[in-house]
């Protein structure tokens, strides 16, 4: 048989564990967005998390690959870091770097 202590403990622990998943956070994880920034110019078509209004709508929805105007979402700090291949007017191929800010053509 259970003591009732132990079952009060175990009652309060599932309330509180029922209260963390209702408020939609998941134990470990309550700063995780803090953690990330949009990083323009450097998802494949098709992969991109979003993008700004008037450029290709949202999520998955960029045509292109390293779309300047489509951002993924990667660790703080890491973003210009980041080199793709692209073409370039030349079209010959070049690295560049992801942006915090939009990139624009050409």
């Amino acid at each position: 048989m259970i003591s009732s202590t132990r079952k009060s403990s175990a009652l309060a622990l599932a309330g509180a564990f029922a209260t963390v998943i209702a408020m939609g956070i998941a134990p470990g994880t309550a700063n995780a967005a803090d953690d990330m920034e949009k990083c323009y110019g450097i998802s494949k078509a098709a992969e991109n998390d979003c993008a700004i209004k008037g450029a290709n709508g949202c999520a998955g929805q960029s045509k292109v690959d390293y779309d300047g105007k489509a951002w993924k979402s990667v660790k703080t700090g890491t973003c210009t870091a980041i080199e793709v291949d692209v073409k370039n007017a030349a079209g010959t191929m070049e690295k560049r770097k992801g942006s915090l800010a939009e990139i624009s053509a050409g």
